[in-house]
């Protein structure tokens, strides 16, 4: 995608004064979560089929996400990149029904390797392997694309202030539990200066039950070092168990 003198120079500003990424913190959530399903589909043994069965679970659990996240992409980001830069959306839009396409694909592959008789599991599971493979790659790209052109198009066109009213609508359009699988793999997936930042404005923002209900989720998956260090960024008791409201 070849960028505007416009979109240039908005990329270049961004350099010294960091404008709002809206993909930046759940693309990280995206990769964790891609790496962490796709080494589990790697190493599982299809022999076993309570684990064969846990694994198919957790790449489904995958591609609902990422259905899921194309549609908030489409739905709030695509809309306003379309409302003021015609057209500069067709190139990813396009990838996204391609994406689509490839999460039905991969569904079918899943529920062939669970309905497997034993002789037939090893194939079938290496065949899921190669096709989530391909799948995560393709989507490692296309965050990236999204993160450098479109981000150069929303910048050039609009204030910070601007998108970040298009990000808390999108926020505010995703349910509960959706939310709180997202933190899992958002909060652990941050750095330490991105991840009390989001996690103070929830402090500040949500109802306490909500933001208690937050750190349960995310606590488990820090090491003891992140923990310390986000409880100091929140000002939390300096305690090894779960905060409660």
């Amino acid at each position: 995608m070849k960028h505007t003198a416009q979109e240039n120079r908005a990329v270049a500003a961004a350099h010294s004064t960091p404008r709002f990424d809206m993909y930046a913190g759940i693309h990280k959530a995206m990769r964790a979560l891609m790496a962490d399903t796709l080494m589990a589909v790697g190493r599982m043994d299809p022999q076993d089929p309570q684990e064969l069965a846990a694994v198919g679970e957790r790449v489904l659990e995958l591609l609902d996400f990422c259905s899921s996240h194309l549609e908030h992409e489409n739905n709030f980001v695509h809309t306003a990149i379309e409302a003021r830069a015609p057209g500069a959306s067709a190139r990813i839009a396009h990838e996204h029904d391609d994406h689509v396409a490839n999460i039905d694909n991969l569904k079918r592959k899943v529920a062939a390797l669970c309905a497997s008789e034993a002789g037939s599991a090893a194939a079938l599971a290496q065949d899921l392997y190669l096709a989530l493979t391909l799948f995560v790659a393709e989507n490692f790209q296309h965050m990236h694309m999204e993160e450098t052109a479109h981000n150069a198009v929303l910048w050039a066109r609009y204030t910070d202030a601007e998108l970040i009213a298009i990000h808390d609508a999108l926020l505010a359009s995703i349910a509960p539990a959706e939310m709180m699988f997202a933190l899992r793999w958002l909060v652990p997936a941050m750095n330490p200066a991105e991840r009390a930042g989001m996690l103070g404005d929830m402090q500040a923002h949500a109802p306490a039950p909500a933001f208690a209900a937050a750190l349960a989720v995310v606590q488990p998956h820090l090491s003891q070092a992140d923990w310390a260090k986000l409880s100091r960024a929140l000002g939390l008791p300096p305690v090894a168990g779960l905060v409660t409201a």
